[in-house]
Formats: structure tokens, C-alpha cells, sequence
């Protein structure tokens, strides 16, 4: 089955059982640029289609919320020009895509440390996410200069200020609380996340949020992954035993003494 024929969703996905929220951590841009003897700016122009198209997906099969990693914290690492690009590109996608996304009814939000991008960028980041608060169809977080270990020494030092200036008790501290102070507070939890290119690993994405995701990962790299390879996805998800700390549900019970 091609990407082609799933407009809608595919008939051996249950419509009841779809995840809620999806996180994709999108690795792989560089390494499918290279492979096509393209520079690496060109996986990352490639990838930023995909994520739109799959946008398009989740609208499409009724699908909630995405929240995809766009920048961590530690990618600033990478070589000046590439995250220069990356910047450039962020704000161009903005002020190109802002309309369709509106008019789909995206919501956009960002999560992270967004006082460290460019001015230009933030602005665009402010625009985008004033103008669709409102939209309901599917809800779009983009985590950009984002990393999840610095953002929960963030909750805690907003939690112990307000412990400091009496505002709090230290008895009421708990994990719903803190999670009010995450940049996610507003949010479900993902269920499902999925990374591409073979990696296995958080890679310090949503490390208190996903306590509960399954995971997805597969040798498909970013470029690449398409609404075919969304449905794979899918249908593994749907194939988990989901407990939650619970005994399995198709466990038969204990016999009584």
C-alpha cells in the first residue's frame, strides 16, 4: 500500500485506539542528503516536507497532537553554517506555511528556551502562535532549543521560588504540580513516540512525558518517512499491550485459593 492510496485512514488501523498525542524525533536529514550526494542542508529542506505532509496525515486520520524535536539544546554544536540554515529555515517555513497551517486549523506552540533564537525568528514564533490559539483540528508542538533535563531543573527552580517566597508548602508538591511547571503543562502526554534512522535512544526529549509512551523506532530515515511508513507506526502501537503499571489485559485471572 503507497502513501497515495491513505488518504483516510487505513482500514486495519482502529479508529478508537489511535494514540492521542505523537512525538517523532526526526533524525536522519544529513545521512539521506549524503547518500543522494546532496549537502546537508538539503535533508533538513527535504525533512521540513515531510513533517508538513505529515501534519496533513494526522489531520486527515484524526490524529490530535504532534510534537516534534525541530532543535535541541545540544545541537548548537553542530557547524555554524548548518545551524545558521536551520534558523533561516525555521523562520522561512513560518512565514510560507502560517496560512495553510491556519486555515487546516493548526495550533502551533513552541517548547523551549526560546529567548536564545534569533529576534526575527521569535517574532515569526510569536506571530504563528497568537494567530491559530484558536484552531482545534490538530494541536502542533515544536520543541526548538529544547532539552528536557534543563527544562525540569526549570519547573523545579520555579516550584522552589515559590516555596521560598511562601507561596507553596512543600507538601503539596507533587508530580501534577510539577508538570504544570513544564513547557508541556498544557498538553497530553505522548503516547506513541517515534525516531528514525535506527537510533534508540530519548536523546533528551520529553524525558518526564513520555514515563508512559510506547516507542517506535525504525531504520526509515527522516526524508523518507512518508504516510505508508506512518501507518507501520500505527499499526505497531495498536499491537501493545498498554498497562500502565496494570496486569496485562489479556492475562487470564488469578485462581482464588
Amino acid at each position: 500500500m503507497t502513501s497515495n492510496t491513505l488518504k483516510t485512514l487505513p482500514p486495519d488501523v482502529d479508529p478508537q485506539h489511535l494514540p492521542k498525542h505523537v512525538a517523532v524525533i526526526m533524525d536522519g536529514n544529513g545521512r539521506w542528503a549524503t547518500r543522494q550526494g546532496l549537502p546537508r542542508v538539503a535533508g533538513h529542506r527535504r525533512g521540513a516536507g515531510v513533517l508538513k505532509e505529515l501534519l496533513r496525515c494526522f489531520k486527515d486520520w484524526g490524529i490530535g497532537e504532534l510534537t516534534a524535536y525541530a532543535f535541541s539544546t545540544e545541537n548548537w554544536r553542530r557547524p555554524t553554517a548548518e545551524v545558521d540554515f536551520l534558523m533561516v529555515l525555521f523562520e522561512r517555513l513560518l512565514r510560507k506555511e502560517l496560512a495553510e497551517m491556519h486555515q487546516a486549523g493548526v495550533r502551533i506552540t513552541f517548547l523551549g528556551d526560546l529567548s536564545a533564537l534569533p529576534l526575527s525568528l521569535q517574532a515569526e514564533m510569536h506571530r504563528s502562535m497568537v494567530e491559530t490559539a484558536n484552531n482545534e483540528a490538530v494541536r502542533f508542538n515544536v520543541a526548538i532549543n529544547y532539552g528536557s533535563r534543563s527544562e525540569i531543573a526549570r519547573a523545579c527552580r520555579q516550584v522552589a521560588e515559590l516555596i521560598y517566597l511562601g507561596e507553596l508548602t512543600p507538601e503539596a508538591v507533587d508530580e501534577n504540580l510539577v508538570a504544570q511547571h513544564l513547557y508541556t503543562k498544557s498538553g497530553y502526554d505522548p503516547d506513541l513516540l517515534i525516531r528514525t534512522s535506527g537510533e534508540k535512544r530519548l536523546s533528551n526529549f520529553l524525558l518526564w512525558q513520555m514515563a508512559y509512551a510506547e516507542m517506535y523506532f525504525t531504520d526509515t530515515l527522516w526524508p523518507d518517512f512518508d504516510r505508508a511508513a506512518f501507518h507501520q507506526a500505527l499499526l505497531a502501537y495498536q499491537d501493545r499491550d498498554r498497562r500502565f503499571g496494570g496486569p496485562s489485559k489479556s492475562a487470564k485471572p488469578a485462581l482464588s485459593a
